[in-house]
């Protein structure tokens, strides 16, 4: 069974070419929604992906429609893929039901992976070349301007005899915050 997916990002946006397309491509049942593509919880996709069997093939207008990115895309194949469901965008030429569209597919992947190592290989050399200039990664240690006026204001309320509770209420911040700043503090 063909089952497809349309998504458009705002209400401003027209679902009626993808469905046409999908339409035209024989899919039996279309799950649309309006939904950016950068969100994780798009309930009409979580439906369908519950919905799709072996032997059945998600077909897509475009690939851009249902992928966040890359690397999800990838996921989402290849868990497809593990459960015997194929995957066809119309408009990007890609079948995973043909050995064409798995290489095409495969490639993808390839790509998606080969980018993950460069930035991560890239993000490494960065931060030893910053360490080998005696710059310190990470969070600055200490506290923030505001943050340090509060540890002082902690403290002298603390010391002219305020309970923490009370503390982190006039401070409006947590018991938790007020224990940090009077360690901080040296209490």
């Amino acid at each position: 069974m063909q089952i497809g997916y349309a998504r458009v990002s705002t209400r401003k946006q027209n679902l009626e070419m993808q469905i046409r397309a999908l339409e035209d491509a024989g899919c039996q049942q279309i799950y649309q929604e309006q939904a950016s593509g950068a969100r994780a919880d798009r309930p009409e996709l979580v439906r369908m992906l519950a919905q799709l069997r072996k032997g059945d093939t998600l077909v897509v207008w475009k690939i851009d429609r249902i992928g966040r990115s890359l690397r999800h895309l990838v996921n989402l194949i290849d868990e497809l893929q593990q459960q015997g469901v194929g995957f066809h965008s119309l408009s990007d030429q890609i079948n995973t039901t043909t050995a064409q569209g798995r290489l095409v597919f495969n490639i993808f992947a390839s790509l998606a992976e080969f980018e993950r190592e460069l930035i991560s290989e890239r993000t490494l050399a960065g931060q030893d070349n910053a360490r080998r200039n005696g710059k310190r990664i990470g969070r600055p240690a200490g506290l923030s301007e505001e943050k340090l006026k509060k540890a002082s204001a902690a403290k002298s309320l603390f010391l002219q005899g305020y309970k923490k509770t009370e503390i982190a209420e006039q401070l409006g911040i947590s018991t938790r915050s007020v224990q940090r700043y009077l360690k901080y503090q040296g209490l």
